[in-house]
């Protein structure tokens, strides 16, 4: 229980957006088969039924696993029965979602006509209402009724859209009738349509309601995630206009190639699921208009963010702020039997830290941005085609690898007193372990790959699909309910890292994938995001 307790806070956020990916797949594939039944063949629609039901059965399990959760915590630190933890209004409405998801997937895998569509329609709704019923609107002690409405039109757009477009690429694969696809897509375009106007509106009313004024946007974690939404929403919307247009010349020209509309939408879909997850990473915390205290300052913001010399040159071990913390315990208790700890990960409390401690994190980010601007910058000089050497740049991963494993985290093995095991029950330390890796299994994918190894696709795609990952993990933090300026202050550093890593990785994905004009321009742009990201890392401070 209390290992538990101490990794709630990312394990809730891990889970939250789990169910938020499900819930879209599984309303998105509603919407799509009632809009869609009359186009569809029989092949196909059964195809998209088999999905609907598979994503009814995932939501229901990250649904059961997400209320258990809750409960047990409940359990460990209120003192009460899971029984009693789950009669909770929030544990009853997210029941309510759990059965009605195995309902649909029982209605889907029995066939998607007639009576069953509307049953699974009404089962939809009923998963939606649930969803509002625990969100921030409900949470509030007045005026609930107009954020309630427009996270229910938030959530339903991002449904139909993100969530439809899987069943659109089942659609677009069947070729047996050449004239169904580009149907199917001007109409699923239309659709698309709707529902960003949906999202939107609701987007934008809920941010105004919850931030409440321009300080609030940047000053707190809310607002600042917020603003990280909207970038990707952008990027979202940059791409369903492109793919707009493609679908408009297909619905005119209907032999024309459609393997540019796939690839797009293939991007979209890993878009939508990271936004999707920062979702649940913004529903972890209070809306910013309910925190007054602690907000940065514009000139503070500033301030952190104003590039300095970078730091290459590391304090020493013993100097940091648990190093002497532990000095002096060890001094203290020399004449006991046992001996505490100075500081135990995940207790839910900051660990202390000095002026040493920030040159420790400075100089970790500095050499770690050394290492990346020059796999950007050797990237690009392989792509000019003017030295083949260049292709060894993944083996820099590894070397940035093992510089984090051992710097990145002090207080644990194998430079501090907690163990190896026993660091896990910190997220931050998780984060930095999965992290490492993640950049080690770029290195030998990748360079397996550019070496001429191995040659098929699927190898190819671990390192975009990795890349991408790896931005996203940056954006699930759980945060602080006091909103410690600090902490905020770091994140927000780490928001351009995030995004540069996410465009990185489905641009070079695109390159993969799509052979024409855009996938060469894309082969260009992820080197381009790495230098970024070393130039980032260059410059960032913590105070």
């Amino acid at each position: 229980m209390a290992l538990l307790l101490d990794i709630f806070g990312y394990l809730s956020v891990v889970l939250r957006g789990a169910v938020l990916a499900a819930q879209a797949m599984l309303l998105g594939g509603v919407i799509f088969l009632i809009a869609m039944r009359a186009l569809l063949a029989a092949p196909t629609l059964a195809r998209c039924a088999r999905l609907v039901a598979w994503s009814a059965l995932a939501f229901a399990f990250a649904e059961l696993a997400f209320v258990l959760l809750q409960g047990l915590v409940l359990v460990g630190t209120l003192e009460i029965t899971l029984g009693e933890a789950l009669t909770a209004a929030f544990a009853r409405a997210d029941l309510i979602s759990c059965a009605a998801a195995a309902a649909a997937a029982w209605l889907a895998l029995s066939g998607a006509k007639g009576g069953r569509l509307l049953a699974l329609a009404v089962l939809g709704l009923v998963i939606l209402a649930a969803q509002v019923a625990t969100s921030h609107a409900a949470a509030r002690l007045e005026d609930r009724a107009l954020p309630a409405f427009a996270d229910f039109l938030h959530m339903a757009g991002a449904a139909a859209w993100i969530g439809g477009i899987p069943y659109l690429l089942i659609a677009l694969s069947d070729r047996r009738d050449p004239t169904a696809g580009p149907m199917v897509a001007r109409r699923f375009s239309q659709l698309a349509i709707a529902a960003v106007t949906a999202l939107l509106a609701g987007g934008i009313t809920m941010a105004v309601i919850y931030i409440g004024s321009f300080d609030a946007l940047y000053g707190t974690a809310y607002g600042v995630m917020v603003s990280t939404k909207a970038l990707l929403l952008s990027g979202l919307l940059l791409l369903g206009g492109m793919n707009y247009l493609m679908v408009e010349r297909l619905y005119r020209e209907p032999r024309a190639p459609i393997e540019r509309l796939r690839r797009f939408a293939e991007v979209e879909i890993g878009l939508g699921l990271t936004v999707l997850f920062a979702a649940a990473s913004l529903t972890s915390q209070p809306p910013a208009v309910d925190l007054v205290n602690d907000r940065v300052s514009w000139h503070e913001m500033v301030e952190r963010l104003t590039p300095h010399w970078p730091r290459f040159e590391s304090p020493d071990h013993a100097s940091l702020a648990l190093s002497e913390l532990q000095a002096q315990i060890e001094r203290a208790a020399a004449t006991q039997s046992t001996r505490p700890e100075a500081y135990v990960p995940g207790e839910g409390t900051l660990a202390p830290r000095n002026a040493e401690d920030i040159a420790w994190s400075e100089y970790n980010h500095h050499w770690a941005g050394l290492f990346v601007l020059a796999i950007g910058a050797l990237a690009l000089l392989e792509r000019s085609g003017r030295a083949r050497w260049a292709r060894h740049w993944p083996l820099l991963f590894l070397g940035l690898a093992g510089f984090l494993f051992v710097r990145s985290d002090p207080e644990v093995w194998p430079l501090g007193n907690v163990g190896f095991f026993a660091s896990f029950r910190d997220p931050e330390v998780v984060q930095h372990r999965i992290f490492v890796v993640l950049l080690a299994a770029f290195a030998l994918f990748e360079w397996r790959v550019r070496a001429g190894a191995w040659r098929r696709t699927g190898a190819a795609l671990v390192f975009p699909l990795l890349t991408a990952t790896g931005g996203a993990l940056l954006l699930t933090h759980s945060h602080a309910l006091s909103n410690v300026k600090e902490q905020l202050l770091i994140e927000i550093t780490h928001v351009p890292l995030a995004l540069c890593g996410i465009t990185a990785g489905w641009a070079r994905w695109v390159e993969l994938r799509l052979e024409s004009r855009e996938g060469r321009l894309a082969a260009w742009v992820w080197p381009i995001a790495f230098v970024l990201v070393g130039i980032v890392l260059l410059i960032y401070r913590e105070a």
